[in-house]
This record gives C-alpha cells, structure tokens and sequence, in this order.
C-alpha cells in the first residue's frame, strides 16, 4: 500500500486485484485520502481502502440477472458511496444540488455515467418480484432476532401459524409478486376467510391472526429489504364477537373427579405430576414442561419451582418467577423430583392429556382443556381474598398498577396458599 502526496493532499495507490477486473477498468487506482496530514492519511487509508473493495463487491454482484441480488448490490453500492438508495420518485424529490452530487459520483473518467453505478445513485435499479412464497423465506432470516432464546418447540409452534397464513393467501388468490398484490387481492383473501369460516365454524379470531401474521410477513420484507412498496393492508381484519373464555374447572371437579382414586392412574408418570402440579401452582402447561431438575426445590425450608428463561423463552418477562409447593402439589414434585424430560422438547403435552380427560369423562364441560386448572388456581386465589399483587405474581401477569418493592416473600406466600391447598 503505497501513500503518496501530490500538491497538498495525500492519496492512496493501489493496483486493482483482479477479480474485479470485470467491473474496473482500471489497474491502477490513486484514491483522495482528503488530507495534508501523513498521521491522518495513515489511519485513514486501511478503511478507505475497504470501502473502495466493498463497492467493487458491490458491482460484482450487481453483474448479474439476479433480481434480489442486484436490488441488493445496488443498495450496497449506494452506500459504499456515501449514499442512502433512493427510488426515482424520491430522487427527483430531492434538492437539486443533492442530485447533481450523485450524478457527478456515477460518472466515469470520461464523463459518461456509468450503468452500474446509476442505478445505485440514482435509482435505477429494478426491484425484484418476490412472490408470497419467497417473502416467507426472507422472512424467516430477517425476523431472525424473533427466536432468540426459544426452544426448538418454541420456534416450531412460532412458525406455524406465518407458514398457515401463507399457504391459505396462495390456496385463496395466488402466489403473486407482493409489488403486485392489490387491494382487490386482500378483499378476495378476507372473503375467502369468511366462506370458511361459515363452513368450518370458525370465529373471527381465526380470520384476524391469519390476516395479521400475512401482513407482518409482507411488511417485514419490504421494510427490511428497502422495497418501498405501498401494501394495501388497511382496513381488512373481521369484526369479533366476545371472545370464548376458557372456562376453569370447579373446586369440587377437581377434588372428585380429577384427584379421584385411579381416575389419572393411566396417564403417564410425568404428565401425572404435571397436571396434579398445576392445580396448587397455575403453571402453563409448557412452564412445567421446561422445568429441570435444578429449578425444582424440594429441599428447601420452603419447596418451590423456579419458572426461568433456561433453553426456551418465556412468554414475558413477568413469568419468571418462584411458585411455593403445597399440597397435592408437592407429593407430585416429590414423585417427579427430576422435572419431566419426556416433554421438555415435544409439543405432545396438552394433547396428550387433553386426550386422555376427554376420553376418561375428566372434563367438566366439552369446553374444558388442561388449562382450566390454570384459571381454577387463580379462581380459588380470588376467592380466599388473596391480594392482587401476590395473586399476579404467582400467575406471572402484569400489575394493572405500578408495582413497587420485591413483592411478598416466598414464606409468605407459602403460608397464604396453604389455607386454600388442595
């Protein structure tokens, strides 16, 4: 790397490596370092000469009839100009000095722009028809930053309801180019949605996560790939009706029906404990089933569970928290003292005991699920008056107040549940 001055500024010379010989002309560069000063040049030199290596990446990838990749170099190039890619509109928008700027930077020696980098400058680039199915692929890198921390469950249980909302656009108008999706297209996917709906029974909701998760998709990409597309998203999502609660089972469902002699006896050991777990707890179902041995204090003056963000995510950072063991909660833990590694990475869980509820008459109602002893926990709570703060922080929701202070200790809360144990 030679630094050389002429007149008062110093300049870097370099010969032009040469794999890119096919987008530089020349083999020898002299690049401005835009300084008097030797120490400064010096400094300078090692990242001008990257950004000069960065732009002929740029134009390499560029030389191709690859539409993303040579949406993207145009972008790069920009950049390693000292530029911000711009459409057309917008370049036409700008003051008039800015222009002539970016039209002076895309000549070349001769004067003559040169094609490459006026698309980059001054934007000339062609923006890629990615279809819906291609966004999700994207989508999938660009919303990367939306799994970290989450078990390879978590994740599945994430992607499938973008993959669904996906599959059901292309099954209702088309795998089109999202440039290309109207607001006719939207009608015809949200009309699609209520035909099903009428057939199948669904509500509202179903509709709206589908519509929602679609348009998150699309604007992700064309926010994140710089597309500057105008999406028509307004406006679509279904009017919904009250939403069906889960309802929660009844004290004496559970003393005799669910605790009754044998009536869980088939069920496998580790689903066992966690469904007699939850009724003194109100655990989720996927809390218990992240559980590992170390998060289970049976020896401590107070047992307890540790709920925490250990190879899978939590649902908020609320839910974090330490839940005191009473009653037949803890001789469950006591029979399952090593967590429940059958269920740690599989999504079987709920189903699994759904199933067996169903088919063994453990269900107070067809609209009861395993998760109606979560809402039971909480209902027995309320009823023996216990405080809202308390009652939050065991369920692991959000205080509809500001919340001072470390909350009750873990004694306390001990001896408050054990009045209402079952």
């Amino acid at each position: 790397m030679s630094i050389i001055k002429r007149q008062s500024i110093y300049y870097l010379k370099k010969w032009v490596p040469k794999r890119f010989s096919s987008v530089e002309n020349r083999r020898e560069v002299w690049i401005s370092l835009d300084t008097d000063s030797l120490d400064i040049a010096t400094k300078k030199s090692a990242a001008v000469w990257e950004q000069h290596i960065d732009a002929w990446e740029a134009r390499l990838a560029g030389d191709t009839k690859d539409a993303e990749k040579s949406f993207d170099s145009a972008k790069r190039l920009a950049k390693a100009r000292g530029f911000r890619y711009l459409n057309p509109v917008k370049i036409a928008a700008l003051p008039r000095n800015e222009r002539s700027e970016r039209i002076e930077a895309a000549r070349r020696g001769d004067g003559s722009l040169d094609p490459l980098e006026a698309a980059a400058l001054l934007g000339g680039a062609n923006e890629p028809d990615i279809s819906v199915k291609r966004a999700l692929e994207l989508f999938w890198v660009l919303a990367e930053d939306k799994v970290l921390g989450k078990s390879d469950d978590q994740v599945r249980r994430w992607r499938n309801p973008h993959k669904k909302a996906i599959a059901n656009f292309i099954e209702a108008v088309a795998d089109k180019a999202i440039n290309q999706i109207d607001r006719e297209d939207m009608l015809e996917f949200r009309n699609w949605w209520m035909e099903k709906m009428k057939a199948d029974g669904l509500t509202p909701n179903s509709a709206n996560k589908d519509i929602i998760h679609f348009s998150k998709i699309l604007r992700t990409v064309n926010e994140m790939k710089g597309l500057n597309i105008p999406l028509p998203f307004g406006g679509l999502t279904l009017k919904e009706g009250e939403q069906r609660q889960r309802p929660s089972f009844s004290e004496n469902w559970i003393r005799t029906k669910i605790l009754a002699d044998g009536a869980l006896g088939q069920l496998n050991t580790e689903a066992r404990c966690i469904v007699i777990g939850m009724i003194n707890t109100g655990y989720r179902p996927s809390e218990a089933a992240g559980l590992l041995p170390e998060h289970i204090k049976l020896e401590s003056n107070t047992p307890h569970i540790s709920i925490e963000p250990v190879g899978r995510a939590l649902k908020s950072a609320r839910s974090r928290r330490l839940i005191p063991l009473t009653g037949v909660s803890l001789e469950a833990f006591r029979e399952c003292p090593d967590s429940f590694p059958r269920y740690r990475e599989s999504p079987s869980l709920s189903d699994t005991v759904n199933k067996f509820m169903r088919e063994n008459g453990l269900l107070e109602t067809p609209g009861h699920t395993l998760y109606g002893l979560r809402h039971a926990f909480e209902d027995r709570m309320l009823a023996a008056g216990v405080d809202e703060r308390i009652r939050r922080d065991l369920i692991g929701h959000r205080l509809n107040r500001e919340r001072y202070g470390a909350g009750a200790t873990l004694e306390h809360v001990h001896s408050i549940l054990q009045e209402f144990a079952i």
